[in-house]
């Protein structure tokens, strides 16, 4: 605020309405004075004592007479405007008439001078100038003060509304934060059944050497799941190498029925995505294409780069399903609507998440992600220029 970078004095005098009130009094008044002096008492030779005196009495009188004019127009601020200006210039020519008069008898008495009263019409005449000045110079600073007023109101609003605005988007991020955590947490459990199913399984068939291999593998996949924060983006590097975690368990599990391919620009490694974000599409592929087949099948992840957009699809090589990507994602499972709603909270609608169904047969899921503008500076010179400038 204004007041915050003046002296203390004249913070202070800022900011009472009466001391500043009083200070322009004195300061407009003795300056007529000194006005006075030297258009009137040097212009007429009149530089005796009492001449100059009459000159500062006059002011004086002045302050005295102008005093109550302040609660007249305060009283009159609210009422409607023609009352108001017809009031003000009663008031006006009151105090002027007075103020003249007293200027008369006091320089009459003070000086030697007797022909005065002939002359009340040019001294009525000045001081009704003088009143009429001081009311325009009293509703400037009032008008002044009030568009002050209303600009400190305005911004204290602004600044509550911008610290509102602060709390609500803190709320809002701690809540998409939570949404997020949920999202990704909701996978393990999701993940471990599954897997557990599969332990379990080898366990009754007395496969306790693959049984064990597969606890490990799992062991490592969930420290990694673990021990990556849900909130944060992880490179397509890394994401792939944690999907092969995942992979490991199913190779152990479908051996020989399971073929894998994959299919990475190196340029779009270090793009990144949302972390374990391959492993429930990899895992929907083997659920509802690998798993059935009596001779297994093929799963296919690729991913690249196209414009400022990163491509990636999951592809298998199973019956397919001839269905719209609604009734792909609620009819599929878990996973498939999972990415969704991660993918809506992550990139809201600038993005691309499409089931297809080739004539070869099988399912695609493609996925289209803007890119992020986190590049690490070791790889600047793999990554091609739309990368750098995204």
């Amino acid at each position: 605020m204004t007041q915050a970078t003046l002296h203390p004095l004249f913070g202070k005098l800022y900011r009472d309405r009466d001391k500043q009130f009083l200070f322009l009094q004195i300061v407009g008044w003795f300056s007529l004075s000194l006005i006075s002096f030297f258009s009137l008492t040097l212009w007429y030779n009149q530089q005796s004592f009492a001449y100059i005196s009459h000159t500062l009495l006059q002011s004086v009188l002045g302050i005295a007479i102008s005093w109550p004019l302040r609660s007249v127009f305060h009283y009159l601020w609210n009422k409607p405007l023609g009352l108001r200006l017809f009031l003000t210039m009663v008031a006006v020519l009151v105090c002027s008439i007075f103020w003249s008069v007293l200027r008369i008898g006091t320089f009459l008495w003070m000086t030697s001078e007797t022909d005065v009263w002939s002359d009340f019409g040019g001294w009525l005449f000045g001081s009704i100038m003088i009143f009429l000045c001081w009311s325009a110079f009293y509703h400037g600073i009032k008008y002044y003060q009030l568009l002050q007023s209303e600009h400190e109101t305005l911004l204290k609003i602004a600044a509550a509304n911008k610290e509102e605005q602060l709390k609500r988007s803190q709320a809002e991020t701690v809540a998409q934060e939570a949404q997020l955590k949920m999202l990704r947490y909701q996978l393990n459990p999701h993940f471990l059944f599954n897997t557990l199913n599969a332990i379990s399984a080898l366990v009754v068939g007395r496969k306790e050497s693959t049984a064990n291999a597969m606890i490990m593998q799992l062991s490592s996949f969930l420290r990694y799941s673990l021990e990556n924060d849900p909130i944060k983006r992880v490179t397509l590097e890394q994401e792939v190498d944690a999907l092969k975690l995942y992979l490991n368990i199913e190779q152990t599990r479908f051996s020989d029925r399971l073929e894998l391919q994959f299919d990475i620009d190196p340029t779009a490694n270090k793009v990144k995505i949302p972390s374990l974000l391959l492993q429930p599409l990899v895992e929907n592929a083997i659920k509802y294409a690998i798993a059935p087949a009596e001779k297994g099948g093929k799963i296919t992840v690729r991913a690249w780069l196209a414009g400022d957009h990163l491509n990636i699809e999951v592809s298998d090589n199973g019956p397919g399903i001839d269905a719209g990507k609604q009734e792909v994602v609620h009819g599929v499972g878990i996973g498939l609507k999972n990415t969704l709603d991660r993918l809506n909270a992550f990139y809201a609608d600038n993005y691309v998440f499409e089931p297809r169904c080739p004539e070869e047969g099988g399912l695609t899921i493609h996925m289209s992600l803007p890119l992020e503008k986190q590049v690490s500076k070791s790889t600047a010179q793999e990554v091609p220029e739309v990368l750098k400038s995204a």
